[in-house]
């Protein structure tokens, strides 16, 4: 992370920085997650209408994400009961770096991608305020990342992500639609039994 804010690429209103992260900075991200899904184990959650998702989840921070039965929501507590670890200092710096926001993220949401883990078409809208963006960070294996618009439908443009790659959807892409349509096994070195990381860090109140 030799420059805190290289110029970004833009992809209908998503600022995409591609290799922010160097290796070393990489696997010292990766050695930090290990102590949060120590105190945080992923879990394989289910949809409110019961379909288990590919995507295996954990979160650090004040709150984290879960979806069960009951619905799409953030709660402070790990579904054991545990209180979520504290999110990384190296993690709350690519925040700092990116962001453009005064406020501190509050959650930052732990996505495991296995093969032929997906992440189907989707608005981050479960925050209280839209005006603060969403920060993701791809560690592992390449994804195929696809934008869509603020309403389903309608042309959806795509990129992969690597690892060290970090996209801010702020603004007009804050309510865009967006999934990840495949990982590609074997395509990074980082993670030593493959796979694909996502963290994505967001102001929930």
């Amino acid at each position: 992370m030799s420059d805190p804010r290289p110029a970004p690429l833009m992809l209908r209103g998503m600022s995409v920085y591609p290799g922010f992260l160097d290796r070393a900075a990489q696997e010292l991200l990766v050695e930090r997650l290990r102590d949060c899904l120590r105190a945080a184990p992923l879990v394989r959650p289910v949809t409110p209408r019961g379909r288990q998702m590919s995507v295996a989840m954990s979160a650090a921070g004040r709150f984290g994400w879960v979806t069960d039965r009951q619905g799409y929501r953030y709660e402070p507590r790990h579904p054991d009961g545990q209180p979520w670890p504290p999110i990384p200092e190296e993690v709350l710096a690519v925040w700092e770096a990116v962001s453009g926001s005064a406020r501190a993220p509050e959650c930052c949401l732990i996505n495991w991608y296995g093969e032929g883990a997906k992440m189907g078409l989707h608005q981050d809208r479960d925050e209280a305020d839209f005006s603060q963006p969403v920060v993701s960070i791809s560690l592992g294996d390449a994804a195929l990342f696809r934008i869509g618009n603020e309403t389903r439908g309608g042309k959806t443009e795509s990129l992969w992500l690597n690892s060290g790659d970090v996209t801010v959807m702020g603004g007009e892409a804050r309510l865009r639609y967006h999934g990840v349509d495949r990982v590609k096994p074997g395509s990074s070195t980082l993670l030593p039994k493959g796979g694909r990381i996502n963290l994505t860090l967001r102001v929930v109140t």
